[in-house]
């Protein structure tokens, strides 16, 4: 058994370390509520433009995506891996790196690029993969004007004819606990389909300009619209992963601090009870 000195060492350590671990759960969840009313916000005007594209895309007769919506042979793939800069999140960041690396073996034998958001993505990845760009400073100033910055370079490349496949790698937000990774197809866009709904809708629209301007306009809005959004899913997740993260830390530093704090009332017990020996038996010793 460990000294009364090392344990009480010990103790103060775990105790330092829940104390750390506590504080940064509190700094998370502040950080949270914000991310999650900024992406519980978005959400609907997000699904709403997606649904209005749709909508009227089906409408439309012949191929009206423009180069955007151009289907190639693939043999050319851009990953674009959103992580985040700091670790101490639990697996945030590995759920996403194993998608990526799934993604790599399904894409064998084409070629490959990433473009990361995120300092961890990129520190991992920067060994096996040829990354062509890192974004980490998004989430220094994170903006819909930054992040369209980034879209408008992905739309540039893929209409040059750069790749025939853009994907987004990222965190959805759930909740504080539940964060589900996605692997989603940006580029091409994926061909809208006319629905039932649609075809039965016998209201009379007048559309000024024509339906394909609207729809031509409203691809690159749309498209900028679903990298921030899941940006700004990926940062809420962050912040859920690591509030979590820190709530079990602090759990486990908790229950650590108390085991040891019964050793050691266990450990000093028996040196005071072997230090009254010491004495009786001096007395008895004495006595005789």
């Amino acid at each position: 058994m460990a000294n009364l000195k090392e344990i009480r060492n010990r103790i103060a350590s775990v105790s330092s370390t829940m104390q750390i671990t506590s504080a940064m759960k509190m700094v998370s969840a502040a950080k949270l509520k914000k991310a999650q009313d900024a992406i519980t916000a978005m959400r609907p005007y997000s699904e709403k433009l997606t649904e209005l594209l749709q909508n009227l895309s089906a409408t439309l007769e012949g191929d009206t995506g423009g180069v955007f919506a151009e289907q190639r042979e693939v043999n050319k793939v851009l990953l674009v891996v959103v992580t985040s800069n700091r670790g101490l999140c639990g697996a945030f960041n590995a759920n996403v790196l194993k998608q990526t690396k799934n993604l790599l073996n399904q894409y064998a034998g084409k070629t490959v690029d990433v473009l990361t958001i995120g300092k961890k993505g990129n520190d991992a990845l920067q060994k096996s993969c040829n990354i062509i760009a890192n974004q980490s400073s998004l989430f220094d100033d994170l903006t819909f004007e930054n992040v369209a910055e980034v879209a408008q370079t992905l739309m540039d490349r893929f209409a040059a004819g750069e790749y025939d496949k853009i994907e987004l790698v990222y965190n959805h937000f759930k909740n504080a606990a539940t964060q589900i990774v996605m692997a989603e197809q940006f580029l091409p866009l994926v061909p809208a389909q006319a629905t039932e709904e649609v075809n039965n809708n016998s209201t009379d629209y007048i559309f000024e300009p024509s339906k394909e301007e609207i729809v031509l306009s409203l691809i690159p809005l749309s498209l900028k619209t679903q990298l921030y959004k899941a940006v700004r899913d990926s940062f809420a997740s962050e912040h859920g992963a690591r509030m979590t993260a820190m709530h079990k830390a602090t759990d486990n530093a908790t229950e650590l601090r108390n085991q040891l704090k019964l050793t050691y009332n266990k450990a000093r017990q028996a040196a005071i009870t072997g230090e009254i020996l010491e004495i009786v038996g001096g007395a008895e010793a004495l006595n005789n």
